[in-house]
C-alpha cells in the first residue's frame, strides 16, 4: 500500500483569456486569411477559456532555434518545480531530508543534469536521494510518476517518495509551422507544474500515529502500463532545429473508442471491480474529442468527468501535470466515500494508457 500524503499544483503568474492567446498566435504565426479563419476554429473549440504562461506571449516570436526555446524551457521549470516540491513538502509537514526518492517527469524541454537534480540542494535534498528522471512520457507521465512512486515504495514501505512533473508547453508553440496539429496544440496546452509526496505501509502507519493532517489522501493499490501496437505516430515529437513539432493523430479519438474500454475494465476486474464501482475518475484532459471518446468507451455517466472538463477550461491540458492537478482538484472537492475505488488514468505517446487504482 502506498499512501499519497500531499498533492500541490502550481501555475505561472501570467493568465491569458484563450481569445488574447488566439490573437497573438495569429500574429505571431503570420497565417494566410484561410489559417486564420480556421485558427479561430481550433481556438474556440478546444474548451479551454483561460491559461498560463511562463513565457509571456508577446516573446513566444522571438524564440528562434531549439537553444533559445530550451532556455526558456528552463528558467521556467526551474521555477515552477522549486515551488510545487516545496508545496508539496509543506502541505505534508515532512521535511525535505526524509525524501528518499525524488522522480521528474517532463517532456517539453531537456536538461541535463535533470531537474530534480539542479533542485536538490535548493529544496535540501538528502546527498544520497535516489532520483528516477523520466523523459518522454508526454501527457501519460504524471500517472506513470505515480506508478513508479508506487512501485518503489512496495519494496521499501518505510521510506518517502516525491514525484515532480513541469512542463512549460509555451517554450514549443512552433511559429512557422501552419499545420493543423500545431494550430490544435497551440489552442490546447497551458504551462504548470505539481508535485506528489507519497509514502510507503509502515511510512504512512508511523504518520497516522503522530496525527495524520488529512485522513481524506487515497493510497495507491495497483498500477497498470498498457501500449497499443503500431500506434507510435499517433502523438510524440518531431525534433527539428527549430525545437519540438507536435505529432498529433487525427484518428486518435477513434482508437481511444475502440480500444480503451477493455484495458480498463480488464484491469479493474482484476480487483473485482467494474466502471460502475469507481466513484472517482481522474483522467487526463487530451482535449475535447479525446474526453467525449474516454466517456463513450467506459459507458461514463455525463458528470464523471466534470473535474477533467473544468480543468480543461480554467488552464488547458498541462501535458504530465494536468491528471496530477486533477486529482488535487478532486481532494480538495466532496470526498468519495471512505474505502470505494478511484481511477487515475492518462494516456501519452507510445500511443499508450497509463492507469493508478486508488482507494479513498
Amino acid at each position: 500500500m502506498t499512501r499519497i500524503v500531499a498533492v500541490h499544483g502550481v501555475l505561472p503568474s501570467r493568465r491569458y483569456a484563450q481569445h488574447q492567446i488566439t490573437a497573438a498566435v495569429e500574429a505571431i504565426c503570420r497565417l494566410p486569411r484561410g489559417d486564420r479563419r480556421l485558427l479561430h476554429r481550433v481556438h474556440a473549440a478546444a474548451g479551454v477559456t483561460t491559461r498560463h504562461l511562463a513565457v509571456p506571449v508577446e516573446d513566444c516570436a522571438r524564440l528562434d532555434g531549439f537553444g533559445a526555446r530550451n532556455d526558456a524551457y528552463l528558467r521556467g521549470a526551474l521555477a515552477l518545480g522549486r515551488e510545487a516540491a516545496q508545496g508539496a513538502l509543506d502541505q505534508a509537514g515532512i521535511g525535505a531530508h526524509e525524501v528518499d526518492l525524488v522522480v521528474s517527469t517532463t517532456v517539453t524541454g531537456i536538461a541535463t543534469p535533470s531537474l530534480e537534480a539542479r533542485l536538490a540542494g535548493v529544496l535540501g535534498l538528502r546527498p544520497d536521494v535516489k532520483r528516477v528522471p523520466l523523459f518522454g512520457l508526454g501527457c501519460a507521465g504524471g500517472a506513470a510518476g505515480l506508478a513508479r512512486l508506487h512501485d518503489y515504495l512496495t519494496g521499501h514501505p518505510d521510506q518517502t517518495a516525491l514525484l515532480l512533473s513541469v512542463e512549460l508547453c509555451s517554450a514549443t508553440l512552433q511559429r512557422t509551422d501552419a499545420s493543423l496539429q500545431n494550430l490544435v496544440a497551440g489552442a490546447l496546452f497551458g504551462d504548470g507544474a505539481a508535485a506528489v509526496l507519497a509514502v510507503g505501509r509502515d511510512r504512512a502507519g508511523a504518520l497516522a500515529g503522530q496525527g495524520d493532517r488529512d485522513g481524506r489522501r487515497p493510497e495507491i493499490t495497483a498500477t497498470r502500463s498498457h501500449l497499443f501496437p503500431d500506434t507510435e505516430h499517433l502523438l510524440g515529437w518531431t525534433v527539428r532545429d527549430t525545437g519540438f513539432h507536435i505529432m498529433l493523430g487525427a484518428d486518435l479519438p477513434d482508437l481511444v473508442r475502440r480500444h480503451l474500454g477493455p484495458v480498463v475494465r480488464e484491469f479493474l476486474a482484476e480487483h473485482e471491480l467494474k466502471t460502475e464501482d469507481v466513484t472517482a475518475w481522474v483522467c487526463h484532459p487530451g482535449g475535447p474529442k479525446v474526453l467525449d471518446a474516454v466517456r463513450e468507451a467506459l459507458a461514463l455517466p455525463p458528470r464523471a468527468l466534470e473535474a477533467t472538463w473544468r480543468s480543461l477550461a480554467g488552464v488547458g491540458n498541462l501535458s504530465s501535470a494536468s491528471v496530477l492537478h486533477i486529482l488535487r482538484d478532486t481532494l480538495a472537492g466532496q470526498s468519495p466515500p471512505p474505502g470505494t475505488p478511484g481511477l487515475l488514468l492518462a494516456m501519452g505517446p507510445g500511443f499508450g494508457v497509463e492507469l493508478v487504482l486508488l482507494r479513498w
